[in-house]
């Protein structure tokens, strides 16, 4: 009777593990779920949100169909404190980089700048600016390179708000085309913006500037200074004979008429 006893005792303990080791597999370990933020979906390609203050938004799109390069832009302003909501849009040449939220001129009217890659070698980047007053947007006309800031650049341009100011720095090359090395020096210009016309100003100095020119201090340098001080001594001397003989004409000139006298 015992051993029956401990038999039944042994497989009814058994049978309990069993079952608990079966409920233990049947709970399952929590799966944490990956929340994939939506995505652009077509004709639109790039989207930012840029918030000026509470309630006053802007969202800047691009968008276009058949094409990666060429399309528009779209710039929504939500006022949603005003109700108000109005949409600026205009051609776009390249594809959006990144977009800016300013006050150059402390007016209390944002700017906001549309940096683009442009497809054209000649210009690299292109900046779309508008100024925003009210429901209103005053497209303002970004600056060209002049003909020295250009003298160097190959693109690879930097952009960025400081203090207020919009920057732009770029590296510059020496040569022309695939034969262009870099100098290891970075131009820097810095944009304000004055009765809605932009001001320009060039920060930083490097050897592609007149004053700086490599060439010049290279001819300079290679003159012994004893070289420039003999040059500087004829030069003298031959001012004083020219004067002299100017004098000598003079006075020939006088005994002459004298004597017609």
């Amino acid at each position: 009777m015992r051993a029956r006893f401990y038999l039944f005792m042994l497989i009814g303990g058994l049978l309990i593990t069993a079952g608990c080791n079966r409920d233990e597999k049947k709970v399952a370990a929590p799966v944490t779920a990956v929340v994939k933020k939506p995505g652009l979906t077509d004709p639109f390609r790039y989207h930012k949100l840029v918030e000026v203050s509470p309630g006053e938004d802007y969202d800047i799109l691009s968008w276009g169909r058949g094409s990666s390069i060429v399309g528009a832009f779209l710039v929504l302003h939500s006022d949603s404190s005003g109700k108000k909501y109005t949409t600026t849009t205009g051609d776009l040449d390249g594809t959006i980089v990144d977009v800016y939220n300013s006050d150059m001129d402390l007016d209390g009217n944002p700017e906001i700048l549309i940096q683009a890659k442009a497809t054209d070698t000649a210009n690299y980047a292109t900046i779309y600016a508008f100024e925003f007053n009210n429901s209103r947007a005053n497209k303002l006309d970004f600056p060209k390179l002049s003909k020295s800031q250009r003298q160097g650049y190959r693109g690879n341009d930097n952009f960025y708000i400081k203090e207020g100011k919009f920057m732009r720095e770029f590296p510059v090359y020496d040569g022309n085309g695939k034969d262009a090395k870099p100098t290891g020096q970075k131009r820097v210009l810095e944009y304000g913006l004055r009765s809605n016309n932009f001001t320009v100003k060039q920060l930083s100095k490097d050897s592609t500037t007149v004053a700086n020119s490599p060439v010049k201090q290279a001819v300079k340098a290679s003159t012994p200074a004893k070289e420039q001080q003999t040059t500087t001594k004829k030069t003298k001397k031959h001012t004083t004979e020219k004067k002299h003989k100017k004098k000598k004409r003079r006075h020939n000139s006088s005994e002459d008429d004298n004597n017609a006298g």
